[in-house]
């Protein structure tokens, strides 16, 4: 994800990205994802190792459909974020209001290797923005930055 020093969102933007990511959409809370940055260029994000996640009980490994799910999520939080950059001439509960049409079309995980580990990062970023749909790239990494799967998805937005 593109570095960026600072955020064009107001901060009641971001606390409002952040209520319906990681508290209204209660899976998100299940799966304990987290929301670090949020720009117009992509966000990032973060999941704690919990033993309701393990997919693997001999070895510890997080789930596969814990990663799917999140990388899911953190890609659809790209594009809100992306919706809100494009829109940045509305109120902030304005913008917020167009994320209700949203939802994947398409979802593509490449497992690269086992996740196991404490803690696990993720990034998103958006490659298109268009009018009825979305596309974007996902990565889900270890808290040592090894990456254990990447992701590309499509979005409804209209």
């Amino acid at each position: 994800m593109p570095s960026s020093s600072t955020s064009p969102f107001e901060a009641e933007f971001v606390a409002g990205l952040k209520d319906i990511f990681e508290q209204r959409i209660v899976f998100n809370r299940v799966l304990g994802l987290r929301i670090g940055k949020v720009s117009g260029e992509g966000v990032s994000g973060s999941i704690a190792m919990r033993p309701e996640l393990i997919g693997h009980y001999g070895h510890h490994r997080l789930h596969g459909g814990v990663i799917s799910a999140a990388l899911d999520a953190l890609g659809g939080l790209a594009v809100m974020a992306a919706i809100g950059a494009r829109h940045m001439d509305e109120a902030p509960a304005q913008r917020l209001h167009r994320f209700g049409k949203l939802g994947t079309i398409d979802l593509r995980i490449d497992y690269l290797r086992p996740a196991i580990g404490e803690r696990f990062e993720l990034t998103a970023q958006v490659l298109r923005l268009g009018s009825r749909v979305a596309s974007t790239r996902m990565e889900f990494h270890g808290a040592d930055g090894k990456l254990f799967a990447t992701g590309a998805a499509a979005y409804i937005v209209s």
